[in-house]
């Protein structure tokens, strides 16, 4: 499974699409139930109207690193400051 985080962006084809973190982590615990290999989590930052649900997508990465399943990660946000958290928390606890 290959999941796109992200409010505004259309998915792209052969992605499982999330909208808020809460959305992406039912779609993870889902594959993770189904034995189902997740690929990709690929990220934007700010999910504007959806941030009630879950917070910006870097919360995503809080949840993973907390219960230590590092997934494959790719930022696609526009964000600078985002993005540079985002990568600063990948360097440091992904292995």
């Amino acid at each position: 499974m290959k999941i796109w985080v992200d409010d505004l962006r259309p998915v792209p084809t052969g992605y499982e699409w999330a909208k808020s973190v809460n959305q992406a982590i039912s779609l993870i615990k889902k594959a993770e139930e189904n034995h189902e290999l997740i690929e990709i989590l690929d990220l934007d930052h700010d999910l504007g109207d959806y941030y009630l649900d879950g917070g910006d997508a870097i919360k995503l990465l809080d949840w993973l690193a907390e219960r230590e399943t590092f997934y494959p990660i790719s930022i696609h946000t526009a964000n600078p400051v985002g993005r540079a958290n985002m990568e600063r928390m990948i360097r440091r606890y992904w292995p």
